[in-house]
């Protein structure tokens, strides 16, 4: 899952590795540009047996903030 742009936000999702081959799935939300870049990261609690399907969540979770962004206060 690639990063994607909308408005001006750019929306990354993200993996690490966690024990037992699992995966986590993050999620970056950028706006600004230069000295004026925020940046926030979010890291979700599910573990997953693969990286893409931490990826697919992490965006599905970057999507639905765009309609809710409290969702992830």
């Amino acid at each position: 899952t690639l990063p994607f742009t909308v408005g001006k936000f750019l929306i990354t999702p993200l993996t690490r590795s966690a024990t037992a081959g699992r995966f986590v799935a993050s999620l970056s939300i950028r706006r600004g540009t230069g000295s004026q870049t925020h940046d926030r990261i979010y890291t979700f609690k599910p573990e997953f047996t693969n990286q893409d399907s931490a990826l697919t969540y992490a965006a599905a979770q970057g999507r639905y903030w765009l309609l809710n962004p409290a969702s992830l206060a």
